[in-house]
């Protein structure tokens, strides 16, 4: 993952973007991409989204997950660690 993260700040700092990157607007940034992701489904049943539209889902969720590791990156948050604490709060609250 951090070289991942490595990737996605060097793509963004090449293009001097970090002063766009602030907590406020990375969130911004990632609902966004998360409504455009929304979008491949309207009007559609899952599996007809899912299947007319699986390359632009691709990347939509990928926005998506960029938007979320940049954010997690600049306010110094471990997104493995993150996953598996809800993961374990989800388990406490949803038993089997």
């Amino acid at each position: 993952m951090d070289e991942l993260i490595k990737e996605i700040n060097k793509f963004r700092d090449e293009r001097n973007w970090r002063q766009y990157h602030n907590p406020k607007d990375l969130s911004l940034s990632l609902s966004l991409e998360a409504s455009e992701l929304l979008e491949n489904f309207q009007w559609l049943s899952a599996e007809e989204g899912a299947e007319k539209n699986r390359q632009n889902i691709e990347e939509e969720l990928a926005d998506v997950f960029i938007y979320g590791l940049m954010m997690a990156d600049d306010l110094g948050i471990d997104m493995e660690e993150a996953i598996l604490r809800k993961l374990e709060k989800n388990r406490e609250k949803y038993p089997k």
